[in-house]
């Protein structure tokens, strides 16, 4: 396999753990402070913008890692 669809594997698996451990944080803290307001949990405006980040930057990792080993090892 060429150097550089490995590269691109990587990086899908590596962006789909930072997409993963970012929702989970953000549940997590969202069940907290339903749990200390007494209120159903909801994910405001910030939980949704960073989860939207961080899947926009998950997007661009694997053909930046793609052409990263491609320049590098050719």
């Amino acid at each position: 396999m060429h150097v550089s669809i490995q590269a691109a594997i990587l990086g899908v698996l590596i962006g789909v753990v930072l997409v993963y451990v970012e929702h989970s944080q953000l549940k997590k803290a969202a069940r907290e402070r339903a749990v200390r307001l007494h209120r159903p949990e909801e994910w405001g405006e910030m939980e949704r913008g960073r989860v939207n980040t961080v899947l926009r930057f998950s997007l661009f990792l694997p053909p930046a890692f793609a052409l990263g080993a491609w320049i590098i090892w050719g």
